[in-house]
Parts: C-alpha cells; structure tokens; sequence
C-alpha cells in the first residue's frame, strides 16, 4: 500500500533529483562557457604570438639591429668630441700658461724696474755690475767648457800617440 505522503516524498525526491541535476547541468554549462572563453583568449594570444613571431619580431629586430646602429654611431661620435675637445682643453691650457708665463716675465720685469727706481746711484750700479758679473760668467763657463773640450780631444790624441810609440818600441825590441 502506498500511501499519498509516500507517493509526495517520492515526488519530492525526483522533483529534488531532477532540480539538482538542471542545477548540476548548468553549473557545467557556465564552466563549458568560462572554458570556452579562456580557450578563446588563448586562441587569441596565440594568434597574437605567431603573428608576433613570423612578422612583429622580424620588425623589432630590425629596429633593435637600427638602434644598435644608432647606439654604436653615437659612441664614435661621442669620442670624437671628446677628443677633440680634450685636444682644444689641452691647447687653451698651454696658450694659457703661455700668455701666464709671459705676463708675470713682463710683471716681474717692471716690478725690478720699478724697484730699481726707488733705489740710490749706488746701489743702481752694483746692480749693473751684478749683471755685468753674471755675463762675464757666462762668457767663462762657456770658454771653460770649451777648453775642457779641447783638453779632451788632447788627452785622447797623446793616448794613441803613447800606444803608437809603444807599438813601435815593442816592433823595435823584437828586431
């Protein structure tokens, strides 16, 4: 005997049975569409890299192969000026010791001038005979060296004349 209330839990059942797999049917229908959705975004960034690889990279190596171009252009480019610009620096420092040079040569002059003419008559000619001391010695050294020179040559001419005489001592002994 089956009675209506079993009859209504087994409708129930079903009812729930049925109303959980429409459930679990479209919990698999939103899962198939999320999974088609993420099969189609990695469709589409697949598409992307193949497009990149047989066409965007070609294009990127020729712009990275024209920047490193560009790159290596720019190095020279940047060494020569500083070359040339070490090169000016060098030549402005030398003009500029020169003309340092020249200005304190002409400043210490007119400062000895200036000095000369706040001195006495006689402390002006022992200054003039200084320098007229200095010339002479000058003019010594120089005729020492030379005399040193000449000495020298001297001294090496009598040495080969000595072992001349020698030689000829020694020929004249074995005669």
């Amino acid at each position: 005997v089956v009675t209506r209330d079993d009859v209504e839990e087994s409708l129930k059942a079903v009812f729930q049975f049925v109303k959980d797999k429409e459930q679990l049917l479209q919990d698999l229908r939103s899962q198939i569409e999320e999974t088609k959705k993420k099969i189609a975004e990695k469709q589409r960034e697949r598409d992307y890299w193949l497009e990149y690889k047989n066409v965007g990279s070609k294009i990127h190596a020729e712009r990275i192969s024209s920047l490193e171009k560009d790159i290596a252009d720019v190095k020279y480019e940047l060494e020569r000026t500083e070359e040339y610009y070490s090169e000016a620096l060098k030549v402005v420092r030398e003009e500029n010791q020169k003309m340092f040079d020249r200005h304190m040569k002409l400043l210490s002059e007119e400062a000895l001038k200036n000095a000369v003419g706040y001195l006495d008559k006689n402390c002006r000619r022992e200054i003039e005979e200084n320098e007229w001391l200095k010339e002479e010695v000058k003019i010594y050294r120089k005729e020492e060296k030379d005399l040193k020179a000449s000495v020298q040559l001297l001294e090496e001419e009598n040495t080969s004349l000595v072992a001349k005489l020698i030689d000829i001592k020694l020929q004249h002994l074995r005669v």
